[in-house]
């Protein structure tokens, strides 16, 4: 790490207080370009702690990056991850205020629920499909803090990758039931198909992106618990929302999750 506790501790408020007051920023490392990968997470886990110092439950985790091409592109080799908040949430069919966010864009997800832990490091796919008690689908509504959407890795890590609302519906299933590479998403956008994908869009598998997680948990020697709720990440491209705009999102055999800006 090459940041102390005082900075880190100053840029996740600064951080935080740009997302509740949904006010944008530059990046970070603009003024830090020294800052590393650790400091990245310690900043996000100091938002974390202080989102739970105010009483606020941390529901699920994230993954983020979640396309091999993107991973090349950016020249990573493992996804980013993040976490979701109870006040987050938002019910099917609901209603989310624009006035609470920057510049929100919508993701269709599938998302796992655990029934044991999951610890690396070498965790892999097969672990994860052993682990999983059901799948349900949801859509995240993310809202980077940086002006214009304009960001680098290490300072979108630090934001917690992102993270702002998320809607789950349709009906859960028994993984046994589903194939989750080849699990049809169809994202509307006022009526309009704007979207398409499978699960294979997510590194192949969705359920790779939680043995990454797990592994890169276990690194910092921690696990993923049993019952924990898994954002594997987006299935579909991000598409920007705003203020009368009504999306549906069809996933095959998980039915349907949908939302209206307001």
């Amino acid at each position: 790490m090459n940041l102390d506790a005082k900075t880190i501790a100053q840029l996740a408020e600064h951080l935080e207080t740009a997302e509740l007051q949904a006010r944008d920023v530059t990046k970070i490392t603009d003024d830090f370009p020294g800052m590393d990968w650790d400091d990245a997470y310690a900043i996000q886990d100091e938002i974390r702690r202080r989102k739970e110092s105010r009483g606020h439950k941390t529901v699920g985790l994230k993954a983020g990056l979640t396309s091999f091409a993107k991973m090349k592109q950016m020249g990573v080799t493992s996804p980013v991850f993040g976490f979701v908040s109870d006040y987050m949430s938002r019910p099917d069919g609901g209603e989310i205020q624009t006035s609470e966010l920057i510049h929100p864009k919508v993701e269709a997800e599938i998302c796992i629920v655990t029934k044991a832990p999951l610890k690396g490091p070498g965790c892999h796919v097969g672990a994860v499909l052993a682990a999983v008690d059901f799948v349900v689908p949801a859509v995240e509504v993310i809202d980077s803090r940086f002006r214009d959407f304009k960001f680098d890795l290490k300072s979108v890590v630090a934001d917690n990758t992102s993270a702002s609302r998320f809607v789950v519906g349709g009906r859960m299933r028994d993984l046994a039931e589903l194939d989750l590479r080849t699990l049809g998403v169809v994202l509307e956008k006022n009526g309009q198909i704007v979207a398409m994908a499978a699960g294979a869009a997510v590194l192949g598998n969705p359920a790779a992106a939680v043995a990454m997680l797990a592994n890169h948990l276990g690194a910092r020697g921690q696990e993923i618990p049993a019952g924990t709720f898994i954002m594997t990440g987006g299935v579909t491209e991000a598409i920007a929302v705003e203020a009368g705009d009504a999306i549906n999102v069809r996933f095959q055999d998980l039915g349907s999750v949908s939302m209206r800006f307001v």
